[in-house]
């Protein structure tokens, strides 16, 4: 998969791992993902699990017949933080034909909980 001139480029998120259960991204807490206050941004952490949970269904369809969508996103941003890099650790919780729901945690480098995320994706066909 390239990730070039995506949101993920722009936040500067990057694969560590990628498994059908486990999904392991990495993202910095630098002028790009903070909020004007100078704090890690909620929306940053939302589009990190987002990209974890995409990356993470994709794994499980074929992607000349399926797409993949988020179709819901929660958060509960637990920690603040303005430094550093944080990790998202997703895996699914449900696999189905047309759906699967993902949990995604965020923590930072001593292992904090920083946001916790459940993310519903669709599975769609491609038109033929």
């Amino acid at each position: 998969m390239d990730f070039g001139h995506t949101l993920m480029e722009s936040l500067g998120i990057e694969v560590q791992t990628l498994e059908e259960n486990l999904v392991v991204m990495t993202m910095p807490v630098d002028h790009r993902t903070h909020q004007p206050a100078g704090f890690l941004h909620g929306g940053a952490n939302v589009a990190l699990a987002e990209s974890a949970a995409s990356i993470g269904a994709f794994v499980h369809i074929d992607p000349d017949k399926f797409n993949v969508f988020g179709i819901e996103i929660n958060a509960n941003h637990v920690k603040s933080k303005r430094e550093g890099t944080v990790t998202a650790k997703a895996v699914p919780r449900h696999i189905g034909k047309t759906t699967m729901v993902w949990e995604i945690n965020i923590v930072d480098e001593t292992e904090d909980l920083i946001c916790i995320s459940r993310c519903t994706i669709g599975i769609v066909p491609k038109k033929k």
